[in-house]
């Protein structure tokens, strides 16, 4: 059974999802960099100089959310990156700040739905994912997805949270993520089941070489995984 926000509507996940991030977009990013101590900005920069020798010129950031990945990736010295996400109260925020920081020229948000994007084949150098491929309804066709998209030779870098296996971290980051990230999550997002579903998702999710076969059935060679802060998090690199 698939993991779902609000367990007790009969709404797909997708929806629910979208719903989900509308609810909690106006505290996203202050809840994002408090609750992981402000680690995952290092965990994104460290994602996007992996495509350094790329040098990619057009970059899809797939479920952008706010567009912090997106505007990260400004240092590879891009053409033009295009961020894509269900959720349109992201899609504000991450608006807002791309239009602050003066890149909207080269940074565009738009609606899209990972699993049906809407672009031709081979069209892009880089396709990214931070924080959003435990999120897809459909897992294995989000993934074809992005293959489609991605031009030959091209690199899909997926950022995403795993599990630590080493005593006594994984005790203490279960304790963290399962208990008291979910309690203050409540109290600044107001929605009960954003910050219950994030653990949740996160066990449910393949991390690790399961992920790395999952990459392999659809397509991608040359996979990686390097594993950030005691596996915390993960970065996996494949190409077409």
């Amino acid at each position: 059974m698939a993991v779902v926000p609000y367990k007790e509507e009969s709404t797909s996940k997708k929806e629910q999802v979208a719903r989900m991030f509308d609810n909690i977009s106006h505290r996203y990013d202050f809840l994002n960099h408090f609750l992981s101590l402000g680690i995952d900005r290092g965990w994104r920069d460290k994602a996007v100089k992996l495509m350094i020798p790329l040098k990619p010129k057009l970059i899809l950031d797939v479920a952008t959310g706010t567009g912090d990945f997106a505007l990260q990736a400004l240092q590879l010295n891009p053409e033009k990156i295009i961020g894509v996400d269900i959720s349109e109260g992201m899609l504000d925020v991450g608006r807002r700040k791309v239009r602050e920081k003066h890149v909207d020229h080269l940074v565009e948000l738009r609606s899209g739905d990972s699993e049906n994007l809407p672009f031709p084949e081979n069209k892009f150098d880089a396709v990214t994912v931070a924080f959003g491929v435990r999120n897809f309804e459909n897992l294995e066709q989000g993934l074809r997805e992005i293959i489609r998209v991605l031009k030959p030779g091209g690199m899909a870098v997926v950022l995403e949270f795993s599990r630590p296996r080493s005593f006594p971290f994984k005790q203490l980051y279960s304790l963290y993520f399962k208990f008291i990230l979910p309690k203050i999550g409540r109290i600044v997002s107001s929605d009960k089941a954003a910050y219950t579903y994030l653990p949740e998702s996160v066990d449910a999710f393949p991390d690790g070489e399961d992920f790395i076969n999952i990459l392999h059935n659809v397509g991608f060679k040359d996979t990686k995984c390097r594993s950030l802060t005691f596996g915390i998090s993960s970065i996996y690199i494949a190409t077409k």
